[in-house]
């Protein structure tokens, strides 16, 4: 069963369209005939595969090998056949490359076949390939694509494993609380029952001990509450936009969130205009790299200075979110007409501080987190002791 197109005139001679399901034109013909409507012209409905976007992984083996095999004399289309059939990839990324090597067999540019796969292939790298096809440079330019993405997925990575441990340290602080409040301190409750009074931290943990132990329910809920409403309101434009705008001012965590949004722009820009785009394109492509739309959104201004015939060096010094040593880095290199080579400097220079960053973040995070741990502790501690030791003061005093 097929969907088709269709342009047709019912029995009062208006001309009608329309989708409608059907095995083939004549069952389509049948179809509407039994409407008592006439079909004068269909065309099936192609239902394209939906696949997700390759991860900066898989971009870089993919580059890794177009730029191995063409390099070594393999026509495209067959080291695309050779790529796709590759038992050791996932099927889905067989299925991806074997609908390239479809379309690039119809006599599609390679830019042209991956541009049509939907977003599946990042803006960079269709681009990237349409210079090289221009120029002729297919093997090379995958070469720097492969670098490229192997970059960006060692960051990626670098942020997950280093904020892993926070992550596991944050949890089991949840779980040692809950444990504490809902099953520990509820021994204590017949003693502090006795007393006549109670200090207020005791009163404040009696209360918090018993709504863990009575509607510990709702935490799940109040939590699931709190997850999707950032979720869904980090959808909305404005609230991302503020969201982003706050990330880059914030005391210490800004600063190391700047010099990586900082080195993803970098990189992008430096491996497009080595590529041969024009400095205008190149700008384009690279702005949703960054992946913040507080810095994206001071880029039409940027755009435009650079077209009305403004240094690159001096409209990104006014990006509010970049670090300054990228717009003198390329100033420097549009005085002395080495621009690119600049680029590549810095945008290499600017990874590692990345890397750094992303280590001191940790760094921080860690401290932080032990001592918060230790406030809570603490205050469990004093809410238990001090009744306590205020009860043996007073027997003391009353058997003088």
């Amino acid at each position: 069963m097929a969907n088709y197109r269709y342009k047709a005139r019912d029995k009062e001679g208006k001309n009608i369209t329309g989708i409608l399901d059907a095995n083939d034109e004549q069952d389509l013909y049948r179809k509407l005939r039994d409407m008592e409507i006439l079909l004068i012209d269909a065309k099936q409905i192609e239902k394209k595969t939906v696949f997700k976007p390759l991860k900066a992984k898989d971009l870089s083996e993919l580059a890794r090998q177009i730029g191995t095999l063409v390099g070594a004399g393999v026509p495209l289309v067959r080291a695309l056949r050779i790529i796709s059939t590759d038992d050791s990839i996932k099927a889905e990324h067989r299925a991806i490359y074997a609908q390239v090597l479809t379309y690039v067999l119809q006599g599609m540019p390679l830019s042209v076949a991956m541009a049509n796969m939907d977003g599946v292939f990042p803006s960079l790298m269709i681009n990237m390939y349409r210079a090289a096809e221009a120029a002729g440079t297919l093997d090379s330019t995958s070469m720097k694509l492969a670098s490229q993405y192997q970059k960006e997925d060692r960051l990626n990575s670098q942020i997950k494993s280093a904020t892993t441990y926070p992550k596991i340290l944050m949890g089991m602080i949840v779980i040692v609380v809950l444990i504490l409040f809902g099953y520990v301190i509820p021994q204590f409750e017949d003693l502090f029952s006795q007393m006549e009074s109670l200090p207020l931290p005791t009163v404040v943990m009696l209360a918090i001990t018993n709504f863990v132990k009575n509607r510990w329910y709702l935490l799940i809920v109040f939590a699931i509450a709190i997850w999707l409403f950032a979720r869904f309101a980090l959808k909305v434009k404005k609230v991302k936009f503020m969201y982003d705008k706050i990330k880059v001012r914030i005391p210490v965590f800004g600063p190391l969130l700047k010099t990586i949004y900082t080195a993803r722009f970098a990189r992008t820009l430096s491996s497009l205009y080595s590529s041969g785009i024009s400095i205008i394109t190149a700008l384009e492509i690279a702005r949703d790299t960054i992946r913040n739309d507080y810095i994206e959104s001071q880029f039409d201004g940027v755009i435009e200075a650079v077209k009305a015939g403004e240094p690159m060096s001096a409209s990104l010094e006014r990006i509010d979110g970049f670090v300054k040593k990228l717009a003198a880095s390329i100033k420097v290199g549009e005085e002395t007409g080495q621009l690119d080579s600049m680029l590549i400097s810095i945008a290499d220079n600017l990874d590692f501080e990345a890397e750094q960053a992303t280590q001191r973040m940790v760094t921080f995070l860690e401290p932080v987190i032990i001592v918060f741990m230790a406030v809570v502790v603490g205050f469990i501690m004093l809410a238990v002791i001090v009744p306590v030791y205020s009860s043996y003061n007073t027997i003391g005093g009353s058997d003088l």
